[in-house]
C-alpha cells in the first residue's frame, strides 16, 4: 500500500468519529435485517419464536423509547467523562498526549455502542404500528434492542474502569511505549528484506552544481514520504536527495530536496515531488520514531518540574526509553539509499541516526533532572545497559558521551558530598560496563 494511503487510512482509523460511525452504520443494517425477519414471521404465523417480545404496540413503543432515551443520555455522560479525562491528561502529561486518548479504540467503541443502540431503537420504533387492521409489533427487533441495552450496561461499567486506569501515569507511559515499539518495528525492522546501512556506507557525492533545489509548496510537518518519490526518479531518470525527514517542520519556499540532473526537472516534476511528501499540522509517529521518544521525554520533564515533583514517573520513563533504545541498538540501521528495479540509485533519504535519537531521549531529562540524584543514577545505569546490548561501536561512543554529560551535570548541580559519591560510584560502574562492552565488540570483530 502506498505510504500516503497508509497515512490517510491510519488517520481515519484512529479518529474519534470513525469507529462510532461504523457502529452506527451497522445499527442501521441491523435494524433493517431484524425488521425484515419480523415481517417474515408476521406473514408466516406458523413459525413460532418463543423468545421474542410478545407485548402489544404500546408496550413495544415504551420499551424502545425508554432504551433510546437512556442510551443517548448515557452517551452524553460518556462524552462528558471523556472530556474530563482529556482535561486531566492535558494538565498532567501535556497537550500532545491527547491524541493517545482520542485514538483509544476502547473509548471510541464505548461511545459508538451507545449511539448505535440509540439509532437502532429509533429506526425500529418507526415500524411499530398499533392500528387494529394493520397491527405490527417487531418482536425480534424489540428483543434485540433489549439485549443491546443489557450489553451496554456492561460496557458502561467497563468504560468507568477503563477511564480510571487509563489516566494513571503508569498506564499513560505504557501506552506511549507501546506506540514507540510499533514505530520501531515499522521503521527499524529486525528482519527485513530491504537494504540496510552497512558499517562503511556513505552517501555518494551529489553533484550540487548541476542539481536543482526543489522548494516546498506549503508549510507543515513532514509526516510521511511515500513511494511516489522513487517512481518520479525512475520515470524522469533522476537522482533525488531529500533534505527533510518525517518530523521536520518545513516552511513554504524552503528547500525540500535536491534533484539531478537539472535539465530533467520541470514544474511537473517539482509538483510530483511535493505530492510525494505528506504534510500535517502536527507530528505523528507514523514514520517518526523521535516523536514517540519526545512524548516519553515530555512526561518525564513535566514530572520533574517543581509544580508536579513526581520523580518516580520520570524514572519509569527513563526505564522505558532504555528499553526502546536497547531495541534500536540491536536493529540494523535502515539504509538511506533507495534503488530502482535495475539497482540504479534513485533516492537518497535523510539518514537514520541512533546518536540523534539518543540525544532526543536523554538530553532534556538530564537538563531538567540534574538536581535529582535518583534520576542521574538511573540514567547512568540505563546508558550502561543499552551499551551492553549495542551492536555498533558508534552507538556505544554516543552512550559514553551521554554518561559523561550526566556525570558532569551531577558535579555541577549537587552540593551534598554523599550524593556526589553515589553518582561517582554509579559512573565508575557504568564506565566499567561500557569498557567491557567495547572490548567484547572488538573481540567479535
Amino acid at each position: 500500500m502506498n505510504s500516503s494511503w497508509r497515512y490517510y487510512w491510519e488517520s481515519l482509523r484512529t479518529s474519534y468519529w470513525f469507529l462510532p460511525a461504523v457502529l452506527g452504520f451497522s445499527a442501521i443494517i441491523a435494524s433493517l435485517v431484524t425488521v425484515e425477519v419480523d415481517h417474515f414471521l408476521h406473514e408466516h404465523t406458523s413459525w413460532q419464536v418463543n423468545w421474542r417480545y410478545t407485548g402489544g404496540p404500546e408496550g413495544a413503543r415504551a420499551v424502545l423509547a425508554t432504551i433510546a432515551g437512556s442510551m443517548i443520555t448515557v452517551a452524553g455522560v460518556v462524552f462528558s467523562i471523556t472530556i474530563v479525562a482529556l482535561s486531566l491528561a492535558s494538565a498532567q502529561f501535556g497537550p500532545r498526549l491527547l491524541r493517545n486518548f482520542i485514538r483509544d479504540r476502547r473509548n471510541q467503541f464505548v461511545l459508538g455502542t451507545f449511539t448505535a443502540t440509540f439509532l437502532y431503537c429509533l429506526l425500529v420504533l418507526r415500524t411499530v404500528r398499533g392500528i387494529d387492521n394493520e397491527q405490527f409489533v417487531p418482536g425480534v427487533s424489540v428483543t434485540f434492542g433489549i439485549l443491546l441495552a443489557i450489553t451496554n450496561l456492561g460496557v458502561l461499567i467497563y468504560f468507568i474502569h477503563h477511564v480510571a486506569v487509563s489516566i494513571q501515569a503508569t498506564s499513560v507511559v505504557q501506552a506511549v511505549t507501546d506506540e514507540l515499539h510499533d514505530a520501531i518495528d515499522r521503521l527499524w525492522p529486525k528482519n527485513s528484506d530491504q537494504d540496510v546501512m552497512g558499517s562503511d556506507e556513505t552517501p555518494p557525492v551529489f553533484p550540487v552544481d548541476d542539481a536543482v533545489q526543489v522548494l516546498a509548496a506549503k508549510s507543515g510537518y513532514v509526516d510521511a514520504i511515500n513511494d511516489e518519490a522513487l517512481v518520479l526518479a525512475k520515470d524522469r531518470d533522476l537522482v533525488i536527495r531529500l533534505a527533510r525527514r518525517p518530523g521536520h517542520f518545513v516552511i513554504k519556499g524552503t528547500q525540500l530536496a535536491m534533484a539531478w540532473p537539472r535539465e530533467r526537472v520541470d514544474e511537473e516534476a517539482t509538483k510530483r515531488l511535493n505530492n510525494a511528501i505528506v504534510f500535517a499540522s502536527q507530528r505523528t509517529p507514523f514514520q517518526d520514531v523521535e516523536f514517540a521518544i519526545d512524548q516519553l521525554v515530555e512526561i518525564a520533564v513535566r514530572a520533574l518540574s517543581p509544580g508536579v515533583n513526581d520523580p518516580f514517573t520520570a524514572l519509569n520513563c527513563i526505564d522505558r526509553l532504555g528499553e526502546a533504545l536497547s531495541q534500536l541498538a540491536q536493529r540494523p540501521v535502515p539504509s538511506s539509499l533507495r534503488f530502482d528495479d535495475e539497482q540504479r540509485l534513485r533516492v537518497i533519504t535523510y539518514p537514520a541516526d541512533f546518536r540523534a535519537i539518543a540525544a532526543a531521549a536523554f538530553n532534556q531529562i538530564r537538563q531538567f533532572g540534574e538536581g535529582s540524584v535518583a534520576v542521574l543514577i538511573r540514567m547512568l545505569d540505563t546508558l550502561a545497559e543499552i551499551a551492553s546490548l549495542a551492536n555498533r561501536e558508534a552507538d556505544r561512543d554516543a552512550l559514553v558521551e551521554h554518561a559523561t554529560l550526566v556525570h558532569r551535570a551531577a558535579h555541577r548541580s549537587l552540593k551534598e558530598e554523599a550524593d556526589l559519591k553515589d553518582v561517582d560510584a554509579q559512573f565508575q560502574i557504568a564506565q566499567r560496563q561500557l569498557a567491557a562492552s567495547n572490548a567484547q565488540l572488538k573481540k567479535q570483530d
